[in-house]
């Protein structure tokens, strides 16, 4: 799936973004091409952990941080040991990058907040030291020592790699709607070698960065901070990781946020086909104010979302045909791959919508693809040098360990098109095969779809946007309904996720839940 994060507030990526990413978001795949809706999960639960902390786990619950300066004014820095393996930890450790920034205000301290961005693949330092540890509301920060830990895999905690920045700059230009065998033998080539290249650099931690893991391992830095309870706002994927936490340690949950909830009763294909419907239903929404803009290269006055998108994909049908320049230092041209990426990059806010209609102006009007490969190269995080973080490879790393693929091969991609086009004729037949990439995986999957109910849990806030393009608005209303303990929070507008993105209504809700630990009134609507 294409579930991500981002600098600010943080988006999920989806499965189109293992081509164009590694099956997004916010996390997910299903097995061996089970079109399931999730009738696995209707016998399935997350089964609660033991109260007791094992013997063969007190040295790391027991150990101390050092903490030390971050080189970031106001930010320390310290490792945590978890063990590789959780059945065997006395098979070696997991090095665990942590930050955290101190309680800033006067008032009685509250303790510490874990945050996590997304992704997965989401560096949560990196979210910590460039949003939440100075953006979050001044009187969240006065209270709260705000702590970040990159999961397991992720940036500085041992980072699953897979590729280098030229092998990558091919990889994610690879064309995602083949027209013939020779095509699709193209892409399956693309995903069996990004697959190698994990298994090259990366094999012994591709088997133990799943989400179960992640969470157990927050469960360590739970207790070394000298919590009793865990208080944690996660966005996007972080939403899976923060109820996987709660359904392994009910007991445990503090004041807990799941903003862009994601829904883990589903088979990886249920997952990636009710995405392509949300980015569908945001380019909807694009659309609209598109037209109503004199700029907008898809369309004027009057022109109908369904004509705004067949504009672009015959602009898309045009590019795959014949790339544009874009000025790029490495060579790059604009293909429809890159320019797809970039569209759907500028979905997960519409404060980006002024950016793109300026970028598809330019690539259409004046031939210069430059725009929308900056839009593509922010969603990869690649920087001017050509260099990639890991978020890709995390990415697709935690997805396909967490459940079995969506398609076992070409053939069911293209049994399953007919679908994925109706969900979405600008994007589904992109996002079907770039469904495809978990097939490839070097590593067999540990889990499968359940339920998290996490009996006994404190209230825990359930946040959804109405027109979220990667974690639609069911995936928030069904986690709600299968936590015990839920209280749905609804924002009705665009873009993924809420808190903190203007809504005065979201943001006094969640605020006064950290604060005060009192949940929004049921059925709260913003």
């Amino acid at each position: 799936m294409y579930i991500r994060r981002s600098s600010r507030p943080r988006r999920p990526r989806t499965v189109a973004a293992l081509l164009a990413t590694a099956a997004l978001l916010v996390s997910a795949c299903s097995s061996g091409g089970s079109a399931s809706t999730g009738e696995h999960a209707a016998e399935a639960a997350l089964a609660a952990l033991p109260q007791a902390t094992p013997s063969a786990l007190s040295s790391y619950y027991g150990q101390k941080l050092g903490w030390r300066d971050c080189g970031v004014p106001g930010f320390q820095c310290a490792t945590m040991k978890a063990p590789m393996d959780y059945d065997r930890p006395e098979a070696g450790d997991v090095r665990l990058a942590v930050a955290r920034k101190k309680v800033t205000g006067k008032g009685k301290p509250l303790g510490a907040l874990l945050v996590n961005p997304g992704g997965p693949g989401g560096s949560a330092i990196g979210y910590l030291q460039q949003y939440a540890g100075i953006g979050y509301p001044a009187e969240v920060r006065a209270r709260y020592d705000m702590v970040a830990v990159d999961p397991r895999g992720v940036a500085r905690s041992e980072p699953v790699e897979c590729l280098d920045g030229r092998q990558m700059d091919t990889y994610t230009q690879t064309d995602t709607t083949p027209d013939d065998k020779r095509e699709t033998g193209q892409l399956v080539g693309a995903y069996t070698k990004f697959a190698q290249g994990c298994r090259q650099h990366s094999a012994k931690l591709l088997r133990h960065v799943s989400t179960v893991e992640a969470a157990r391992d927050m469960d360590i830095l739970r207790a070394v901070l000298g919590q009793p309870k865990l208080t944690y706002v996660g966005a996007s994927y972080g939403t899976f990781l923060g109820a996987t936490y709660a359904g392994l340690f009910p007991g445990r949950v503090g004041r807990m946020v799941l903003d862009g909830a994601m829904d883990p009763s589903l088979s990886a294909r249920r997952l990636n086909l009710d995405q392509t419907a949300g980015f569908e239903t945001a380019f909807q929404s694009f659309a609209k104010d598109c037209v109503r803009r004199p700029d907008c290269p898809l369309g004027g006055k009057g022109t109908t979302p369904a004509q705004v998108g067949r504009n672009l994909s015959a602009f898309f049908k045009k590019l795959d045909a014949h790339p544009i320049p874009t000025g790029d230092a490495d060579g790059r041209r604009l293909g429809e791959a890159l320019a797809t990426t970039g569209v759907i990059a500028a979905m997960y806010d519409e404060a980006s919508w002024g950016q793109l209609r300026e970028a598809l102006s330019s690539a259409m009007k004046e031939n210069d693809g430059a725009g929308l490969l900056v839009l593509s190269d922010s969603y990869y995080e690649r920087d001017g040098d050509g260099r990639y973080s890991n978020l890709m490879f995390a990415n697709a790393a935690v997805n396909c360990l967490d459940l079995p693929g969506a398609f076992a091969g070409p053939e069911e991609v293209q049994k399953a098109l007919p679908a994925f086009e109706k969900a979405s004729p600008v994007f589904g037949a992109g996002l079907a095969w770039a469904s495809l990439n978990c097939a490839y995986w070097p590593v067999k999957p540990t889990g499968e779809p359940h339920r998290i109910q996490a009996k006994g849990a404190a209230p825990i806030v359930v946040v959804g946007t109405t027109r979220d393009p990667a974690t639609p608005y069911r995936w928030a209303q069904s986690l709600a309904r299968q936590l015990t303990s839920s209280r749905l929070l609804t924002y009705v507008g665009d873009g993924h996720t809420a808190y903190g993105r203007g809504s005065t209504c979201i943001d006094s809700a969640i605020n006064t839940y950290l604060l005060r630990g009192t949940p929004p009134a049921k059925g709260k609507r913003c």
